[in-house]
């Protein structure tokens, strides 16, 4: 009697199998934007001061810009298994985050030809802010794997009532990870102010054997200053 019941349970045990087993785990996926980069001298200064107005330190020009479309999204593919009586659902999340800046333009103020000193002077500064936005691009990307894993990466599918989890992982995507993600990308101004300071404003000023204050002074118009 004792063998039949074994021999019973072990024909039951392939039958009791669990549906959810069959989904795959749950993943993250970080991937971070090659820049398209580009280059514009179509501008003149001034334009260039309007345009970096809110970035430009008081009573300095702006001869040389360098701007970037900050980019953050999730997409989010859940497959999901519902039991048969159609109150809870197993739900495996495979998240994706795409992140970075894109497109990134350098200007350089159309006073200053191309090939000349001070257009290299400037371009130089400029690639100093391209290479701020891509070092801190590279430094957030693993935080920000390890994080997102850390809150949904699980050994096993989500359980959970019958058509929410998608609905509910979408609204946590939007209202949580999307403005964390946003503000982590913010922290790279912290580095483009270290770049831009005053020492660094007179250097470029004066560089050149003082070619860009010419420019700037036959561009506006003004008399330059009798010598001494």
């Amino acid at each position: 009697m004792r063998a039949s019941c074994l021999l019973l349970l072990a024909l039951a045990g392939p039958c009791l199998a669990d549906e959810c087993d069959e989904l795959p785990k749950p993943s993250v996926t970080v991937k971070r934007l090659d820049e398209k980069i580009s280059y514009n001298t179509s501008y003149s200064y001034m334009a260039l001061n309007n345009l970096g107005a809110a970035l430009a330190r008081p009573g300095r020009q702006v001869l040389g810009l360098t701007r970037g479309n900050a980019t953050a999204s999730f997409l989010s593919k859940t497959p999901a298994y519902m039991d048969r009586s159609g109150r809870w659902e197993c739900a495996s999340p495979q998240i994706t985050l795409t992140f970075g800046f894109t497109p990134v333009t350098i200007y350089v103020a159309r006073e200053f030809p191309p090939g000349s000193c001070a257009d290299k002077e400037i371009l130089d500064h400029e690639m100093r802010h391209l290479k701020a936005y891509q070092d801190h691009m590279v430094s957030i990307e693993k935080s920000l794997a390890e994080t997102l894993t850390a809150r949904f990466v699980t050994d096993k599918p989500w359980r959970g009532p019958a058509g929410q989890t998608n609905a509910q992982l979408q609204k946590e995507l939007d209202e949580r990870w999307l403005p964390y993600v946003q503000r982590e990308i913010a922290k790279v101004e912290t580095a483009q102010a270290l770049i831009d300071t005053a020492e660094e404003y007179e250097r470029v000023a004066n560089a050149c054997d003082g070619e860009i204050k010419k420019r700037l002074l036959e561009a506006t118009g003004a008399k330059k200053p009798p010598s001494k």
